[in-house]
């Protein structure tokens, strides 16, 4: 088996993990992705790999200048459970750490309990929780301070 790579990424690697991924009720395109990523500054779109295989994928923009947002991501079933989500998450905070950015937000919601976890185990801290019916998808809100990680 070898090595998973994380890398930069384009929009069509995303979409091709996505349409791998039955939990997303929405399959984006390139274009739904570009129009939602249009007017965003420090777009980094981070992509897994073994070997030519696409495993997983990471989109984040800034919200301003202290504080970075990670939008979308997900893991093919497929590559669960080894690790895929973790390294994206670390490049991820070591990239928007170099980039001097103090806090970094992610959303998830409650139907993504392994998503849950591992914010929780990185150190995130639940800042808001928006509630909708059903209770499956409400919204967590989490923010981890960067501060400490220079």
């Amino acid at each position: 088996m070898s090595a998973i790579e994380i890398r930069p990424g384009t929009l069509e690697e995303v979409v091709q993990v996505v349409e791998q991924i039955t939990e997303f009720a929405r399959k984006e395109t390139t274009d739904s992705l570009a129009l939602r990523l249009d007017d965003k500054q420090g777009v980094l779109v981070l992509v897994a790999l073994e070997g030519e295989q696409l495993l997983g994928f990471k989109i984040g923009y800034q919200i301003d200048q202290q504080t970075y947002y990670s939008w979308f991501g997900g893991v093919s079933p497929a590559a669960r459970n080894k690790g895929v989500a973790q390294k994206l998450l670390d490049r991820q905070e070591a990239w928007v750490a170099d980039r001097g950015y103090r806090g970094l937000k992610v959303k998830s919601r409650n139907q993504f309990p392994s998503m849950l976890r591992l914010l929780i185990r990185n150190g995130y801290q639940i800042e808001d929780f928006e509630s909708v019916d059903p209770l499956r998808e409400s919204r967590i809100h989490f923010i981890k301070s960067l501060v400490d990680l220079k």
